[in-house]
This record gives structure tokens, sequence and C-alpha cells, in this order.
């Protein structure tokens, strides 16, 4: 087996991890969390959605959170599902932005009430609006492996989003196993689909750990090539459409992971686990 010296991880605690906590969150603590995983050293932290308040209470602060992650200067991502997040998100200085589209049909009208077609028509406005401003641009694809509503998912349903993505200029897209149902053998052989189809393009692995496999997944996309990861300080999050789905792999177990295994992160541990400890209080 062959493995990298080096890989990323992204953390997507403060977003990601954070949204599925039914007690608001303050602010104040956010910003905490943000500060500390910060100093142990994550190059990218996303740490704000601009959704509606209503469909997601938790990031209502999302403009105060993005303010604060300006002033850190870090380099950080938030949600803009739409063109009036994107705006938002633009008026504050958010350099990296996110959009997310289900390979799922149902899943993806359970969570945004919008068919996959729809939703990549409204992606592409996004984009185009994006790139006018120079903003580097991420492309989330949920559900890619299985889906509670649907079961098994196909590659040509992964396909269908990813190609679009590429053809608008995304610069990475995440590969989401969002209820956790994935093994490592479809896992390797879906990114080794991907990375042969897209050769041009970064991909990133988000796995949940709901059947506990994630970290073998991890494992088998290391394989397939891939060198960036998403994960959740303290295993924060879930996802509210995705009936039984757990939360993030976490992040302290991913680094500890890749530190076994030789593989640099660039992640301080001692400083990681105090953010752990932070982030555990928050739940």
């Amino acid at each position: 087996m062959q493995f990298p010296k080096q890989v990323e991880i992204i953390e997507v605690g403060p977003r990601d991890g954070l949204q599925n906590e039914k007690k608001f969150v303050e602010t104040e603590q956010k910003k905490q969390l943000v500060e500390r995983l910060a100093q142990a050293g994550f190059s990218r932290i996303e740490t704000a959605s601009f959704v509606h308040p209503k469909a997601v209470p938790q990031m209502k602060d999302a403009l105060e959170l993005a303010n604060f992650s300006r002033e850190l200067d870090i380099t950080f991502l938030a949600l803009t599902p739409n063109q009036k997040a994107l705006s938002r998100a633009i008026e504050v200085g958010v350099p990296q932005i996110a959009v997310f589209v289900g390979a799922s049909e149902t899943f993806n009208e359970k969570n945004i009430n919008r068919s996959i077609a729809d939703s990549l028509a409204e992606c592409a406005e996004v984009f185009k609006k994006a790139k006018q401003h120079n903003l580097f641009i991420r492309g989330y694809v949920s559900m890619c492996f299985g889906c509670p509503y649907e079961g098994a998912v196909s590659y040509e349903q992964v396909k269908r989003v990813v190609s679009h993505f590429a053809e608008h200029g995304v610069d990475e897209i995440s590969i989401g196993d969002t209820n956790g149902q994935a093994n490592p053998k479809i896992v390797f052989e879906r990114f080794s689909q991907l990375t042969g189809d897209f050769p041009g393009m970064t991909f990133v692995a988000h796995f949940h750990d709901t059947n506990g496999f994630a970290y073998a997944n991890i494992l088998a996309a290391l394989q397939a090539g891939v060198t960036k990861f998403d994960s959740s300080v303290a295993g924060l999050g879930g996802c509210p459409f995705s009936p039984g789905a757990t939360g993030n792999v976490a992040t302290e177990k991913v680094v500890q992971l890749f530190s076994e295994m030789g593989i640099e992160t660039g992640i301080d541990e001692v400083k990681l686990k105090e953010a752990v400890l932070y982030a555990k209080m928050l739940k």
C-alpha cells in the first residue's frame, strides 16, 4: 500500500457540525471554537452558513462569524446555497464559498425542497457571480453512496452533479457519505472512477461514522488518490434530513490516524485536544 506524505484536513465543525445542535450555541462560544481551531493549525475552517435563519436557526449569526473569521485572518469557507446568500457573503469578504446538491433526487427534495435540475441551474448562476468576484468555489455532493430514501446511489447519479460542477469551474468537490453507509470497497471504486473521469479536479472525502466504517473509508480514499478530507472536531454534526445519520468523522481521530501512519497534517495535537474539550462542552 502506498500513502502520501502529507494531507489536508478541512475542519467543518463550526458550520456542518454545530448546525445540527438543537440548543442554540451562543455566538461568542462559536467564535471561541473557531479561534481554538485556528490556533491548532487548520489551514481552512468552514465557519458560517448564509442560509435563511428559519431553515437553520443555529446559523443566524453567520454574518458575525464571518466578520470574526476575517479578523482572525484565517482562510474560511461559508455555505452560500443561493444568490441572496452569495451576495451577503461577498459583502462581508468571504474568501471561499460552498454550494451543495444531493446525488439522490429524494434527498435533495427533502433537504432543500428542490429537484436536482433546479438546484444545478441555480448553482450555475451562483458560480458565475462568485467567479466575477474571484472567490474559491467548493461544490458539495451529498448522498454519494447510499440514500435513506432511495437505497444505493449509482455512480451515474454522482457523476451527473460532479459533471455540472466541473463544467462550471468549481475549484474542488467534496464527495459526501452523508448518512454513513459507505464501505471501503465502494469508496475506493467511486473515487477511482471520479479521479479517472475528472483528472483535473480536486476531490475531498467527507465521511460520517454511522456504521463505524469512516476510518477504513478514509484509508480506501487515500488509496484512490484523495489527499483532502473534511472532518468535525469532537465528531460534531449529523444531517436532519437523513434519518439515523450520526456525526461527521471526528477530527482528532483522523489526525491521530494520520500521525501514527507518519502522514503530515500540520495540526498541533496538543492544541487540538484543547479544542476538542471545548467543543464537547457545546453539545
